[in-house]
């Protein structure tokens, strides 16, 4: 007999559209044994059913939802089946080159929260970031490896979120091969090398693909200040597409060491590339008060915010770094800035740049807003899949 959580009266609306998260403060009791990550029936006060889905029992999230389907069971067959949808999407949605290096599966938005699938050529790179992924992990990776020919799966579940589960972070080979210390990609004319064992989140920010094209309509001849630059992902893009120069500052000398070549491996001349080590508010004070200006600079930042608790301290600092961005351009500059911290709405976001700009006393104006790419996809129900902001402004 599989357990049941039981909601107090009238928490099920949620539910009722869908939303994949059930709160412990919505929960009224729990009927059975549940084991951390199995299965559980979600029913409401009144015992109507609502919903199956994975149980996390040190989580404030206790329970995220598998399915909405009373007849679909949570068996491999059911992992088979979402996986496919999730990969077949890609496929249907992507240019070939781009299916090389991707985003497979997106967690709650393709219907399997807290798991991540990408990949890197031959290799996938996995997270297991929930109590239900980590439960179903070797299952996930059989069905992988049967709808996705590979050399290797990698995991990187050593994120802070899993000791939230009650999980230890961990990493290491799943399947197959080992990856080589770099993996070369293509994106679009640019390449680059992704350390998949030790960089961020799976090696690359796969996320800004069409955001690294996008800038290049608007660096031609451009001085460019790229901040937080990690392995200069829009530095190369943008010395592709012809800017004059650019400055990176990254405070992980490894990230920069890579960045270096990275700009190498895309044959752009060193000499035109100036890497800096420091803390970014640090560095953009100096120039402040040095009065050197840029004709671009892009800000993307790490997730300043990763709960409510801490929005009012990463909204200071979202607006710290871009007003401090909006003093160094010239006039008829270019601000390209982004936020990938979930409790920042887009509304927000907006805000606290036009405060920013307000107190910077320039003319700022929105060319485009900016998401993560296409195959990060949204669930319509889960608003929280729709993370990455961001905001391409003329300033004068």
């Amino acid at each position: 007999m599989m357990p049941v959580v039981f909601l107090k009266p009238d928490r099920e609306r949620s539910l009722l559209r869908r939303h994949p998260w059930v709160f412990s403060g919505a929960v009224a009791k729990v009927e059975g044994d549940p084991a951390s990550g199995g299965s559980v029936n979600v029913v409401s006060s009144d015992g109507t059913w609502l919903a199956r889905g994975a149980y996390s029992p040190h989580s404030q999230i206790l329970v995220r939802v598998w399915t909405f389907d009373q007849q679909e069971d949570i068996l491999e067959d059911f992992f088979h089946s979402r996986l496919q949808k999730a990969i077949e999407m890609r496929i249907s949605i992507l240019k070939e080159s781009d299916q090389a290096s991707c985003r497979l599966v997106n967690a709650e938005s393709d219907g399997l929260p807290g798991v991540i699938a990408d990949i890197y050529g031959q290799f996938l790179v996995c997270q297991f970031l929930t109590t239900g992924g980590e439960f179903w992990k070797a299952a996930i990776c059989k069905q992988l490896g049967e709808l996705i020919p590979n050399a290797g799966i990698y995991e990187r579940s050593d994120a802070d979120i899993r000791l939230k589960e009650g999980l230890p972070k961990t990493s290491g080979v799943l399947s197959g091969q080992t990856p080589p210390d770099l993996i070369e990609i293509r994106e679009g004319h640019c390449r680059f090398l992704v350390d998949v064992k030790h960089g961020h989140k799976t090696g690359f920010y796969l996320d800004q693909r069409e955001n690294r094209a996008i800038i290049t309509e608007y660096v031609k001849d451009a001085q460019v200040l790229n901040c937080f630059a990690y392995t200069a992902g829009f530095a190369v893009a943008a010395m592709k597409a012809g800017a004059s120069h650019v400055t990176n500052v990254d405070s992980s000398p490894e990230a920069l060491k890579l960045a270096g070549q990275n700009i190498t491996l895309n044959n752009i001349d060193p000499d035109r590339v100036v890497n800096i080590t420091g803390d970014v508010f640090h560095q953009l004070r100096r120039y402040r008060d040095s009065r050197t200006q840029f004709d671009m600079v892009i800000l993307d930042p790490p997730k300043f915010a990763d709960s409510m608790s801490h929005l009012k301290q990463a909204g200071r600092g979202y607006k710290d770094i871009n007003l401090l961005a909006i003093k160094l351009l010239r006039p008829g500059g270019c601000l390209c800035t982004f936020c990938c911290s979930g409790v920042v709405t887009r509304e927000l976001f907006q805000k606290i740049v036009s405060d920013a700009a307000l107190d910077a006393r320039r003319d700022v104006r929105i060319i485009r807003w900016l998401s993560q790419a296409q195959d990060h996809p949204c669930g319509i129900n889960f608003p929280e899949g729709l993370y990455l902001k961001g905001l391409i402004c003329n300033v004068w």
